[in-house]
Formats: structure tokens, sequence, C-alpha cells
């Protein structure tokens, strides 16, 4: 039998946690600043609803003042329950905006029957949420994307693109005219999951190209789980990574001036060509 009031002690500190992550990745990259107009972009799923929930909690203890205004972008799907957000928003009080948008149309129209919708969808709703911000004054744009999202990315690059590239905590447009941050940065899926469940939000599910079960991503999705349970502490280990960079130590000779390096000894007695410290040459001491 539950035992309700270790349930709330058990939410409490799941709430905390999460509100100290999302602390801590604003701080770290300077995502939000006094005056701010945040709009948060919400999608009907457990991780856009857990944004604008902590954000929301924040808004009220943080030092410095900003707005928030929620946005949806209904994309003209078929059955899509389009009274749930604005119902859900109301109860909140929270400023709210429906934009109106047929991606959906262009998706089923432009990608044949069997092949992944994701990539077009996302370049379409990007482009829609970007115009609307820019209409709006909108100061930053936040994005439900936490950190199990950027490390899945990061392995779809390497395998598939051949690229050493993630998904930024905070990233300004190419054209320079939106920001767009991403609060749940340094939040775990299942601590998400956890908070999403007790605090049941009602979620929509995206029949258009969630439920695509052979989705490169979805793999990615499984290997970062199993390793989570075979390995306790990699995907920290593998996300900490990510920020402790050392450019002379890849092969990106635009990162990093190769063809630049010189010997410099200053006259001292020549040291021996393998060292300790020397990368990848250990073997051969």
């Amino acid at each position: 039998m539950s035992n309700p009031k270790k349930d709330r002690t058990e939410f409490n500190k799941l709430h905390k946690r999460l509100r100290r992550n999302v602390g801590s990745a604003i701080a770290d990259f300077k995502m939000i600043e006094a005056g701010d107009k945040v709009m948060v972009c919400l999608s009907g799923g457990k991780d856009s609803y857990t944004l604008l929930d902590i954000l929301l909690h924040l808004q009220k203890t943080a030092p410095i003042k900003f707005e928030i205004l929620a946005v949806n972008l209904d994309q003209k799907q078929p059955g899509f329950p389009k009274h749930v957000l604005p119902e859900y928003l109301k109860k909140l009080g929270v400023e709210y905006h429906i934009i109106e948008n047929d991606t959906y149309s262009v998706v089923k129209r432009v990608i044949h029957e069997g092949q992944t919708t994701c990539s077009l969808c996302s370049r379409l709703r990007r482009g829609s949420l970007y115009g609307y911000a820019q209409q709006q004054g909108i100061t930053k744009i936040a994005l439900g994307h936490h950190r199990d999202d950027i490390l899945e990315t990061f392995f779809l690059n390497i395998f598939y693109a051949g690229k050493l590239k993630a998904m930024p905590p905070k990233l300004l447009s190419d054209d320079g005219n939106n920001m767009v941050i991403r609060p749940l940065a340094y939040c775990k899926e299942k601590d998400i999951q956890q908070y999403a469940d007790y605090k049941q939000f009602p979620i929509i599910p995206c029949n258009l190209c969630g439920s695509q079960e052979n989705l490169q991503r979805q793999a990615m999705k499984q290997m970062l789980e199993s390793w989570d349970k075979l390995f306790p502490g990699r995907l920290e280990s593998i996300f900490s990574s990510l920020q402790n960079i050392a450019p002379s130590q890849l092969a990106d000779a635009e990162l990093f001036d190769f063809m630049g390096l010189k010997l410099d000894r200053q006259g001292n007695e020549m040291s021996p060509v393998f060292t300790s410290d020397t990368a990848g040459l250990d073997i051969l001491q």
C-alpha cells in the first residue's frame, strides 16, 4: 500500500533536485536575464510541461524579474485535442498563445510513407516559433530538451553524421535573431518522467513522428538506457566530457593549429621522445 507521507517526501526531493538542476543550468549559461520575455514552447509532452512548471516556480523566487509566455504550435494533426492545453493553462493562470500553422499537411505531402518525418517537421516547427518570437519581442525561446536528449543527439551525430557535436544548452540562431535556451539540460529524463507522473500532466501524444519506433533516436535511447542500468554513472561521465573538451587531443585541424606546432626546447637539454603525458604513446615507452 502506498504511503502518502513517504510519497510526498520523495516528490519534494525530486522537485528540489529538478529546480536545482534547472537553476544551475540557467546560471552556468546565463540563460535568463533581468527583463527577459521567455517563450516556453509547449508540445503537450512530459518535458515541456515540466519545464513550464519548474520555470514558474523559479520565477517566484528568482532575484530578477522576467516574463513567461507559454506557446503551443497547433500543426493541424488529425485528432489533435485542441482543448487540452488552453484548459490547463487557464487553470494555471499563465499567459499563453496558440500558433496555428498546418505543417502536418506539408510533412505528409513531402515525406513518403515509412520515411522519418522528424527532420522536416522540426524545421517547419522551428520556423513558425522563430517567426512568432520575433513578432512578439521574445528574448529567449525555452525548449524542453533534457540531458538524455543531448546525449542521444551526441551519439546520433557520431554514428550517422560523422560529427562530434551535440545539442547546446544555449544557442543563437544562424541569423542572430533568436536565442534558444534549454533549461532542462542538466535534468535526467527519468526524473522528469517521475515528476510528470506525480503531477499528472495532461499528456498529448505525438502521432505524427513520436510514435515511429524505427527512428534512429529510439535506438540511441535504448542504448543509453541499457548503459545506465549496466554501468551506473556512465551517462554522467559522458555528459561531463561534453563540458571538458581538449581540442589538442582530437583531430580537427580547424579547431586546433596542428600545422603550427613547433618544437621549443629553449636551449635546454632534450627531453625523452616519449613521456608519461604523451597522449596515446604510452605503449611505445
